[in-house]
């Protein structure tokens, strides 16, 4: 089930840096926060939903490495981020 388009236009008013931004780090990291939330309610009732699981491993993995180039890149708006969406913070490797 795909995000409302409500919330993308939403979050990309919040988070971005000009009207119409979708591809900035911080946008990027909230609507992958978002769908990563959905996908989890999703297995929370469906356990043995595999493909599911998989998708969202893959998600969390592509949202960790955003971070961490956030993270690399501007440390004040990381940590302001990632407060706000309520993440833990991501341990360079």
């Amino acid at each position: 089930m795909p995000l409302d388009k409500a919330y993308k236009a939403e979050v990309m008013k919040e988070y971005g840096l000009s009207e119409g931004d979708t591809g900035s780090t911080a946008v990027q990291i909230a609507i992958m926060q978002k769908r990563i939330e959905q996908i989890t309610d999703h297995l929370r009732k469906n356990k043995k939903d595999f493909h599911s699981r998989v998708g969202l491993l893959k998600l969390v993995g592509k949202r960790r490495r955003l971070e961490g180039y956030l993270r690399s890149t501007d440390i004040a708006a990381y940590r302001a981020l990632i407060s706000k969406l309520g993440i833990r913070e991501v341990k360079p490797k």
